[in-house]
């Protein structure tokens, strides 16, 4: 087995808290309604665009065009956007500093929309400490796509076969995988340790 020497975390339910309920518990109380509006209005395939790049204007027209009963809540989106990132993940923030002063090479590869990205960053000191990040909607790519990833590694110096990345979605472990990266799915913090001391980066 090739020594990992880069470690690559997605950041949204690994490094950072991400609850798309959270403001619509108080603009949608009853929660039938509400998982049925986040499923069928402002789903994930919808949000995903935004995350490859569409602007947030397009892609609430776009949907108030077919829900216009529904103008408010869809704006509302964007506008309460801020309270769907709670704060970090401790624990796995924890992991990842201790990772950085053990000079072990630590970059992030996300899917997110640019603008929201950079208003959380200023949030969240933890993005300033990573080597690098690539952000999909800055280069209008998401994973899984191998595109995405080939363009971290190329982006990054990290070398494919040297790098274990973690993410939430098998979707995206599967493609990191497909290109040559070892990759584990994050489930729990318990685990990331333990996937990490299988690679031979904790103790």
């Amino acid at each position: 087995m090739t020594e990992i020497r880069h470690v690559v975390f997605d950041l949204g339910q690994v490094l950072v808290r991400w609850d798309p309920e959270a403001p619509y518990r108080r603009l949608i109380p009853d929660a039938e309604e509400r998982r049925r509006f986040l499923a069928e209005v402002c789903n994930h395939d919808w949000n995903l665009e935004q995350d490859r790049g569409r602007g947030w204007r397009e892609a609430e027209n776009l949907l108030i065009a077919r829900h216009p009963d529904k103008a408010d809540l869809i704006r509302a989106y964007r506008a309460n956007w801020h309270e769907m990132i709670p704060g970090p993940i401790e624990e796995n923030v924890a992991i990842a500093e201790t990772l950085m002063a053990k000079d072990i090479d630590v970059t992030a590869l996300t899917n997110w929309a640019a603008d929201t990205f950079d208003e959380i960053s200023e949030r969240l000191p933890l993005f300033g400490k990573f080597r690098g990040v690539t952000v999909s909607g800055k280069i209008r790519l998401v994973k899984p796509d191998p595109a995405i990833y080939h363009h971290h590694a190329a982006t990054h110096g990290v070398d494919p076969a040297a790098t274990l990345f973690f993410d939430d979605s098998p979707r995206n472990v599967e493609g990191a995988r497909a290109v040559g990266w070892n990759a584990e799915l994050y489930v729990t913090t318990e685990k990331l340790r333990d996937d990490l001391r299988r690679h031979g980066l904790m103790e």
